[in-house]
């Protein structure tokens, strides 16, 4: 069922490797080359790699902060009373001596997960939060449009909640382009970065390999899909390196009642694109691009 007036298709995989940003950047491309108003936006935000094969020109950065607590030391009185209700043993008992006392309470920003309780507690008001700098997102220009993206900060948290705010501004621009799909791709996996990515979605297209690892985490995102009402379809990459693997996911498939959409052969034409920071769709019109082709016709007829 159509949410809006964008389709939202989302990229998802259940684990890393499958060339699941091949596809989607692939995708991109090939659809804005026919014609198409698309919006490319990447949501796997603890580790980008669109802008390999879209090059973009970044004209906007906007910093991301978070809330974390931060203890003043000039008002600490080592009463351990932040120490005694973190649940997440964040708090240490480590700091410099003040005029009351010879050591002082700190918070290491890693192990905290910013609840908050401390600064409640604190009998003396020496906690508060401070604003920190864990991440940025991205609105920039590619030779087919506008992409929205974004990096979290090393060893940040809120993944979940830097997506939800990168879809928010990628469907801005895309109701203000009018353009008629934004093409999500998400991280691979099923937590809160992928929940966040697939949220909302008209689609969710899994792109799996034909392994043991892609048949057992393709079944988890299409759980995760089916737990949210949302369609699902499947795309299997390098589906000859290991075509029994390969008809195992199909028959996997037709028991879940998913179509498997594209099978997309093995191509040195793929790597040889990437060094050359272009899609194979661009490189050659060879096979493996007509396999792309092929692919979207198959999710087109899926509206």
């Amino acid at each position: 069922m159509r949410t809006s007036d964008n389709i939202v298709v989302a990229v998802a995989s259940g684990k890393g490797g499958t060339g699941k940003t091949t596809i989607a950047t692939n995708l991109a491309l090939s659809l804005a080359g026919m014609g198409r108003k698309v919006q490319y936006l990447d949501c796997d935000v603890e580790e980008p790699n669109g802008h390999i094969f879209l090059k973009p020109n970044i004209e906007k950065t906007q910093a991301v902060t978070v809330d974390v607590p931060e203890v003043d030391l000039k008002k600490c009185t080592g009463c351990g009373q932040c120490e005694e209700v973190c649940n997440f043993r964040a708090v240490f008992f480590d700091s410099p001596a003040n005029d009351v006392v010879e050591k002082t309470y700190t918070i290491d920003p890693i192990s905290c997960e910013g609840c908050g309780v401390c600064v409640h507690f604190c009998p003396n008001d020496a906690i508060e939060f401070k604003d920190v700098v864990n991440g940025q997102w991205f609105i920039s220009d590619t030779r087919f449009g506008t992409m929205v993206h974004a990096r979290l900060g090393i060893a940040q948290e809120n993944s979940g909640k830097l997506v939800s705010l990168i879809r928010k501004e990628a469907k801005r621009i895309a109701e203000e382009e009018k353009k008629d799909l934004i093409i999500v791709d998400g991280s691979p996996g099923i937590g809160c970065p992928v929940i966040a990515s697939i949220a909302g979605a008209d689609l969710v297209l899994i792109v799996t390999e034909p392994t043991l690892s892609g048949k057992h985490d393709l079944g988890r995102v299409a759980d995760l899909a089916a737990a949210f009402n949302i369609p699902v379809l499947i795309a299997t990459n390098k589906f000859d390196l290991n075509p029994d693997m390969a008809a195992q996911i199909e028959e996997d498939a037709r028991k879940r009642t998913i179509r498997v959409v594209g099978k997309i052969r093995y191509d040195k034409a793929f790597t040889k694109a990437q060094i050359m920071k272009c899609s194979v769709v661009e490189y050659t019109d060879g096979a493996v691009s007509q396999d792309v082709k092929a692919l979207w016709r198959n999710v087109k007829n899926a509206f």
